[in-house]
């Protein structure tokens, strides 16, 4: 469907493993080329984007061109996650898509406050989940030119 002559890069950031498979199948319905990496907490997720613990290998891991966010995650969750996304200045050039299920106005003013490039109310119907995935792709990989940003670009020291 698109020009990209690479897979997109996309971190998902979430710990339902029912959400996980959903937005997997949702990728491949799309027919989009991607590489598709999952964490499940927030700690994990700060550890495979500066490059931390078993992350280090950044053949293995490649900075993410696009990361889908959860809010409601263990250990640290996705506002802190974005927070610390947000302070890093190789990291914010990252679009940080919110995926979550709250429709809190608080949540929302929040998080785009904090440096979030979307915020998406997740689906209920499965029809509407595939869809809304699909345009996320169309929307990030095919119509938005994106910053490129350096596998190098975030250290271990953090």
């Amino acid at each position: 469907m698109g020009s990209r002559s690479k897979p997109a890069v996309i971190l998902l950031v979430e710990d339902d493993p029912g959400d996980q498979e959903l937005t997997r199948r949702a990728l491949l319905d799309g027919d989009f080329p991607h590489e598709l990496y999952v964490v499940e907490d927030g700690e994990e997720a700060l550890d495979y984007l500066f490059r931390r613990g078993r992350y280090t290998d950044p053949s293995a891991f490649p900075m993410p061109e696009l990361i889908l966010l959860d809010l409601n995650l263990p250990k640290l969750n996705g506002k802190q996650v974005l927070e610390q996304i947000h302070n890093d200045a190789n990291l914010r050039r990252i679009p940080v898509v919110i995926l979550t299920t709250s429709q809190q106005e608080s949540d929302i003013q929040q998080c785009y406050d904090g440096g979030a490039s979307s915020y998406i109310v997740k689906p209920v119907a499965i029809d509407d989940f595939i869809r809304m995935i699909h345009c996320l792709n169309v929307y990030w990989f095919e119509t938005v030119r994106l910053s490129h940003v350096e596998k190098s670009a975030c250290p271990p020291s953090h």
